[in-house]
């Protein structure tokens, strides 16, 4: 038996409200985060990264979801 831990590759993708009024809606944003995850069918979510840059027109909040594929 292999002393070696389990590795995988992990994947990822960011998404953020569109610039404007509502960029700064956190729900906004965790509704389209969980559309998005919905629609990868079976990844497994290994950590969600929210974070917020401040620009001319207010707050405006963004994340990163890393997530893996489990093998079939």
């Amino acid at each position: 038996m292999s002393s070696e831990p389990e590795s995988w590759s992990i994947k990822h993708f960011s998404q953020g409200n569109p610039a404007g009024p509502g960029q700064d809606s956190v729900p906004a944003l965790l509704r389209r985060i969980a559309d998005s995850i919905e629609q990868r069918s079976g990844i497994e979510v290994q950590d969600v990264v929210l974070r917020n840059e401040v620009n001319a027109d207010g707050d405006w909040w963004s994340a990163t979801v890393y997530f893996h594929e489990p093998s079939v």
